[in-house]
């Protein structure tokens, strides 16, 4: 009894703690895998729109009809993004394998690689939103709405309850999990190699051991996040949804680590310290400029968005030797909208 009543003591404790971590996303639920044991809950019920990430779903639909990866998909003038107008990278007219495709979509972000994955699933761009739809009831999302395979619409919406169902389900598919956690790919782009890079600057962090990625934004969706996480002996999926910044959403996965797992990211020489936020006109302007303990990010924000320079045990940018090996490669900054 004594032993119950302690145990009862150090969770009420804990959750006390957790509950006391000013979060910044509206919507934040952290799950563990292996018991499905809820550890941390903010307005998880909360229907909300959820931006790119939508095309973790895209993904699995794709990958469930089981076409040619190999076939090679021409970017046609119909996958130009016109409601958000979001650039791309991908050029109509360039012809790329399903695979770099589903690459590019993934990693990425990239909307018209997304919207071509839609277009040429079998059947038409009407069969992929049947075949979606199937997808949802067959996970018990009975919350999510998806309409189009991008996420830049503000009807694709889902709770972050439904959304760690979807991630449970996407982390099943090795090429999903594979291609999420890749920090960057060079893809030939019409005789050109060019090279993509992971728009969630965790993945290849150090002392960050992640299974699955995608983040998402709109300006209704604001930054979103799903990651799946093993911290601290644990195995852990994390959903943000509506953070007002990439720096807060990063920083909310930062405290996650820290104070909801119990874990902290290796220091490299000193002793760790806990982030700190300093108010600026730069932050005023793009967010809060967050500094991360040795071994962590550390994060700017400008008017145009945060931007993660590298630190110890962080690599954000392929070095200047990796740079001179790839001659031809052409660096693709990740465009934000489509984040």
């Amino acid at each position: 009894m004594i032993k119950k009543f302690l145990a009862a003591v150090l969770m009420t404790i804990s959750s006390a703690a957790a509950l006391a971590v000013p979060f910044g996303s509206q919507s934040v639920l952290v799950v563990e895998d292996d018991t499905g044991k809820v550890l941390f809950e903010k307005n998880a019920s909360t229907v909300a729109p959820i931006a790119s990430l939508t095309k973790l779903m895209t993904a699995m639909v794709v990958l469930d009809a089981h076409q040619d990866m190999n076939e090679p998909i021409e970017i046609d003038k119909s996958d130009v993004d016109t409601l958000k107008h979001s650039s791309s990278r991908v050029p109509v007219g360039a012809t790329i394998p399903r695979r770099d495709v589903l690459q590019l979509a993934l990693m990425s972000s990239d909307n018209r690689a997304a919207a071509s994955l839609g277009r040429t699933y079998p059947g038409g761009m009407d069969a992929f939103r049947l075949a979606v739809k199937r997808k949802i009831a067959a996970l018990g999302m009975t919350q999510t709405v998806i309409e189009e395979p991008t996420g830049l619409s503000p009807h694709n919406k889902s709770t972050a309850a439904d959304l760690v169902k979807m991630a449970t389900a996407a982390s099943n598919y090795a090429e999903i999990t594979r291609i999420t956690t890749s920090t960057d790919h060079l893809i030939n782009i019409k005789g050109r190699d060019v090279e993509y890079h992971n728009t969630n600057r965790l993945v290849g962090a150090k002392g960050w051991d992640i299974g699955l990625s995608k983040t998402g934004y709109t300006q209704e969706a604001g930054r979103c996040l799903i990651m799946r996480v093993k911290a601290a002996g644990k195995n852990a999926t994390m959903v943000l949804l509506n953070a007002g910044a990439s720096s807060v959403r990063v920083l909310d996965a930062l405290n996650i680590r820290r104070h909801v797992l119990g874990d902290t990211i290796p220091v490299v020489a000193a002793a760790p310290k806990a982030p700190r936020v300093r108010s600026s006109l730069r932050a005023a302007v793009g967010g809060p400029r967050i500094k991360a303990s040795v071994g962590g990010p550390r994060i700017k924000a400008s008017a145009r968005g945060p931007r993660v320079k590298a630190s110890a045990g962080v690599r954000v940018k392929a070095s200047a030797a990796r740079s001179a090996r790839v001659k031809k490669a052409v660096v693709v900054s990740r465009h934000r909208r489509h984040r």
